[in-house]
């Protein structure tokens, strides 16, 4: 089975299990990539609301889609009804977005029992499967409680600190015309360009249709940027939200030495203190 994705097969056949927990991990802002849109509201049966832009995302912060803080992220978990042994199903609307974000925010909080729908919903309407028109009813209140892994993470400070080490390698997830400065950036007052000595692996290019590439292809993609020489892999994105793709991909083919820039360049383009290349 898949280090971290499941495939809309299985979890049809897994819907009813004792213990499983599937969230919709939605986004209304989709940001570098054409947007799915539907006629109407639509989900997969049984699926609760995990609202990435504002139970899940710390709004308090002058950070772009900050993490939720643990004490945020263990009251709205246990509000949802997740317990400590509850397997997660995380999947969202665009196929593959911002699903892979809420994985990484419950391995950040200490929870690993949580695995990505390849494909998401798109991939689920495809295969003819039933869909609802409205969330599940929570069962009651869990008793999940966040163990927060700082060493998942990093800050503005964190990459500056390791610029010129040749064992860190900052991967950036955007889509290469912004990567390269050749457009602006699409939030005003950040800089176009990007951090110096980073590499470009837009998330576009892991995706085959609405899903991953085979891991084949995604371990050529990774070796084509150098991740076999690097000890501390740091993924960037435009606000730490597809940067999750890379890291969840990353895990797929079995690299564990990964970090979260969670301000990403939303932060590090609107400082002008920092430096960049265009």
């Amino acid at each position: 089975m898949s280090n971290v994705l499941v495939d809309c097969t299985w979890l049809n056949k897994h819907l009813d299990d004792k213990d499983l927990v599937l969230l919709d991990a939605f986004m209304l802002n989709v940001v570098g990539k054409e947007p799915i849109e539907y006629s109407e509201f639509v989900t997969i049966p049984g699926a609760l609301p995990f609202d990435i832009e504002n139970d899940f995302c710390n709004n308090e912060s002058s950070q772009l889609h900050a993490l939720p803080t643990a004490q945020q992220f263990t009251a709205n978990a246990q509000k949802l009804g997740i317990n400590k042994q509850s397997k997660i199903v995380v999947f969202d609307n665009q196929g593959i977005y911002s699903a892979p974000r809420a994985w990484w925010t419950f391995k950040v909080m200490g929870f690993d029992n949580v695995k990505v729908l390849d494909g998401g919903l798109p991939a689920w309407i495809e295969k003819g499967y039933p869909t609802s028109h409205a969330y599940s009813q929570i069962a009651g209140r869990g008793d999940f409680v966040a163990n927060y892994e700082s060493n998942k993470l990093t800050d503005y400070q964190g990459v500056l600190a390791e610029l010129n080490n040749p064992k860190q390698l900052v991967v950036d997830a955007r889509g290469r015309a912004r990567f390269n400065a050749e457009v602006a950036e699409p939030r005003p007052g950040v800089r176009a360009g990007r951090i110096p000595n980073s590499v470009n692996l837009p998330f576009a290019s892991l995706m085959e249709g609405n899903g991953f590439k085979s891991k084949q292809a995604l371990l050529q993609l990774f070796s084509d940027i150098g991740s076999e020489n690097s000890d501390r892999l740091v993924f960037s994105c435009g606000s730490g939200i597809t940067a999750c793709i890379l890291i969840l991909a990353a895990h797929e083919i079995g690299l564990s030495n990964t970090i979260l820039y969670d301000g990403s360049w939303a932060e590090w383009g609107s400082n002008k203190a920092l430096p960049l290349e265009a």
